[in-house]
């Protein structure tokens, strides 16, 4: 499969972070609390190179992201990446198929000064709590599953995300559990 969008369109470059989105029409982020939010700091939220894979979806697909770090031991790479090679795995519910494969996604560069990681002790995001304006247009992410494979992740399509995501969090690999309050729809 070729994707629409070169790997290089959608990973931040040093001196930039991304915002993913699918309304191609915003100039200025303003600070705001995402209803997701444990905190209650208005912020604008970005995303750095190793976690802006786990937004290649449309932004209320529940998924599972779990990647090699540093004190992966060899047993959970084997158990939950299995034997396919990637260092990477994402995986959403059947349920969410059609929804990725017909979303239109749009990648914002937005300049890292001004944004602080968060996340301890490696951030899962970037927040600045003054107004950003992105640094171009945004880009067009493209064919979405495409991008996975070009991006050596593989995508797996699992009934529920709850047996996996007990999984993870329970080994040696980074991980990642975005909107899995939509679990099970479908």
């Amino acid at each position: 499969m070729q994707s629409l969008c070169d790997d290089r369109e959608v990973r931040p470059v040093p001196g930039e972070v991304l915002h993913f989105s699918e309304d191609p029409t915003i100039e200025v982020f303003v600070p705001h609390v995402p209803v997701t939010a444990k905190g209650e700091e208005s912020l604008v939220w970005a995303v750095d190179d190793v976690n802006a894979p786990s937004y290649w979806f449309p932004r209320e697909c529940p998924r599972v992201c779990a990647w090699l770090g540093a004190g992966t031991r060899a047993e959970d790479r084997e158990r939950i990446l299995g034997v396919g090679g990637s260092e990477r795995l994402h995986a959403i519910e059947y349920g969410w198929l059609r929804a990725v494969l017909g979303a239109k996604l749009y990648a914002y560069r937005l300049p890292a000064n001004g944004f602080r990681p968060l996340g301890d002790p490696e951030p899962y995001a970037w927040v600045a709590s003054e107004t950003v304006r992105p640094l171009a247009p945004p880009h067009a992410v493209g064919d979405l599953i495409a991008l996975h494979g070009d991006a050596d992740i593989e995508l797996r399509l699992v009934p529920s995300l709850a047996r996996l995501w007990a999984e993870v969090k329970r080994s040696t690999l980074r991980f990642s559990g975005i909107r899995l309050h939509n679990a099970g729809i479908g």
